[in-house]
């Protein structure tokens, strides 16, 4: 498939988003409010093509779509669990895959939203690595989910999303480029609160320090999983390069810029890393930086004979922590019947592409 030249609009940043059309209707000799037009399309009636944008005379439509293009993902699977989670695996305009999905609550709509086709880190537990990786998305592609999604929730009476958070398919931090100007076009161009929004890491580093650094106060979820370096190097490969203290240290310095909340994910598997004597380190590691601690009862992946920690093992890392003062809570397991952890459907889709491919070689 020969790629598209055209700018993508979900791409722009807001101020990038308004030179462009400024730049683009001031060749065409058009008004300035024709930029502001466009944007309402774009921001608030979350339009597919040029052609929806009807308070545009009919040539400026033309002209815009021969230069620009908005690349919003379709739904290729839509899954709904009897809880009311929903996974969507969309389409992009290359064939690739991606997870998002919906879950909600009495109190709100969270989008869990991907980064990457697939993911490279390699962690043992989680089911996307075993897809494969095949490349980061763009900025556009990132919000193309949020659009899709709220437009799905509305015609499906789930409500507004309220929550966003990067913890879908991929590393959200080894894909910056993308990520840090979709965190601005979420927040700025779509009004989610800085506050709303988390990104998830197992611990890259620059990227910590890069959001350390912005004004805003998005949130960061640390996949910990592991209170050492030695019991987390077994889990996560990503701890040789970057080891547990030089991820705490990036952690500090997000921390120190004030209200930006940090969580420590914890998927508790049995017999890997939910000895009891874990519980006074990760208490330590928590209230060095005031992380809030969320116990995972580990989802069973194929090729991996691990299974989740017995619940009350589980019950026992939260009483020990609790009593230390620290701030924790046990995940409900939420769509277990639509494979919703990150990357089994998509997995599960590209198995059987492979062996339709497989039928039709013979």
């Amino acid at each position: 498939m020969t790629a598209d030249p055209r700018p993508d609009l979900l791409s722009f940043t807001p101020d990038e988003l308004r030179r462009a059309l400024e730049e683009h209707f001031a060749s065409r000799r058009q008004p300035k409010y024709r930029a502001g037009q466009v944007e309402k399309w774009i921001y608030e009636r979350l339009v597919r093509s040029v052609d929806e944008m009807t308070d545009l005379p009919a040539a400026e439509r033309a002209t815009l779509d021969a230069e620009f293009r908005i690349d919003e993902p379709v739904p290729d699977t839509v899954q709904r669990s009897e809880d009311g989670t929903v996974k969507h695996l969309w389409r992009l305009s290359d064939g690739e895959l991606v997870e998002s999905v919906l879950i909600p609550t009495d109190r709100r709509l969270t989008l869990c939203i991907s980064s990457q086709a697939g993911c490279a880190m390699g962690c043992t537990f989680c089911a996307t690595g075993w897809g494969g990786f095949d490349r980061n998305l763009t900025a556009g592609e990132i919000v193309g989910q949020y659009r899709a999604s709220r437009r799905w929730a509305d015609e499906n009476e789930y409500g507004a999303i309220s929550n966003i958070v990067y913890m879908g398919m991929g590393e959200p931090l080894a894909n910056r480029k993308a990520i840090q100007p979709s965190l601005t076009i979420l927040n700025r161009g779509y009004g989610m609160g800085a506050r709303r929004i988390t990104v998830s890491t197992v611990g890259v580093v620059p990227g910590i320090v890069e959001l350390a650094e912005r004004p805003e106060q998005f949130k960061l979820a640390l996949s910990l999983h592991a209170p050492s370096s030695d019991l987390r190097r077994e889990l996560i490969p990503l701890e040789k390069r970057h080891p547990l203290p030089e991820v705490l240290a990036a952690l500090e310095r997000f921390d120190d810029g004030g209200g930006k909340r940090i969580t420590f994910e914890y998927t508790m598997i049995d017999g890997i890393n939910d000895a009891l004597d874990l519980i006074v380190p990760l208490g330590d590691l928590a209230q060095r930086v005031r992380a809030f601690v969320n116990l995972i009862p580990f989802n069973p992946i194929p090729y991996q004979p691990w299974g989740p920690s017995r619940p009350e093992r589980i019950k026992a890392f939260e009483r020990g922590l609790a009593a230390r003062g620290i701030s924790v809570a046990i995940r409900e397991t939420r769509g277990r019947d639509i494979d919703a952890a990150c990357g089994q459907l998509r997995g599960h889709t590209l198995v059987k592409i492979d062996r339709k491919r497989a039928r039709s070689e013979v």
